[in-house]
Formats: C-alpha cells, structure tokens, sequence
C-alpha cells in the first residue's frame, strides 16, 4: 500500500534551520520520492518501507536538538503527482 506523508519539523531553539536542512537532506538522499515547499516536505513510499525509514529519521532528527515538534500527516495514497486542476 503506498501512502503520501507531510512533514513540518519544528526545533524549539534559536538554531532552527540546520536541523531542518539536515533532516531533509536525509529524506532527500533515501530511495522514496520527496518533494518540498515552504512550510512543509512531502514523502511517498510504500507503506512497509516508508514508515520504519520515517522513525529511524525522526529519531535521529530528535536526537539533534533538546526539543522539537514534528507535524505528521499520512494519506492512504501515493498523491506525488497532484496538480490542482483549477
């Protein structure tokens, strides 16, 4: 089953960005499709695969700074080519 996954990482410190830019560096450097946009990076796999590649990420994102928020949305559907037809 492949799924669609939105991700908004928010580190509660001053140096916000690096951990941002590392984590999606990671998602970007792994086999799944990913796509970003301001507010948020969008990852598509299968679900089997994707989702203990999304907990060893996040953990090792959380291990970067004291504390940090992640924003999760999960989709039951690979939606890597929507485009609004309006």
């Amino acid at each position: 089953m492949n799924i669609s996954v939105e991700l908004t990482l928010s580190p509660l410190q001053d140096d916000f960005e690096t951990p941002i830019i590392n984590f999606i560096k990671r998602l970007r450097d792994s086999k799944f499709t990913v796509l970003e946009n301001p507010l948020s990076t969008q990852i598509y796999g299968d679900i089997d695969q994707l989702m203990p590649f999304l907990t060893q990420e996040i953990k090792r994102s959380f291990g970067e700074v004291d504390i940090s928020v992640l924003q999760m949305k999960i989709v039951k559907t690979d939606r890597s080519t929507y485009e609004p037809n309006f």
